[in-house]
């Protein structure tokens, strides 16, 4: 990765989302090499927020371009999560 995802790495951890949104914005207009890792990103910062459709899709569109991004698992386990339901849960 980067230096300039790596950091964009670090606000997601930081909470500092829409800094690294915008960020990431750009790195995805410029459609450079990085564009998948960019999209992966996008997703996490999505998925910190809550925003799980919006992580679902920029993990998809990272998939759409390189098939073995690791968006592939970060939607694979949250489809997991998505589709986990308890049946006991409903009959309390």
């Amino acid at each position: 990765m980067n230096y300039i995802l790596e950091n964009i790495r670090i606000m997601i951890k930081d909470g500092r989302i829409a800094e690294a949104k915008e960020a990431l914005d750009i790195i995805i207009e410029q459609n450079t090499e990085d564009t998948d890792m960019a999209y992966y990103l996008k997703g996490n910062a999505c998925r910190k927020l809550g925003d799980w459709q919006g992580a679902l899709n920029n993990y998809q569109e990272a998939i759409n371009i390189n098939p073995e991004s690791p968006a592939k698992d970060a939607r694979t386990m949250m489809m997991d999560i998505l589709n986990f339901y308890n049946k006991d849960m409903f009959n309390q």
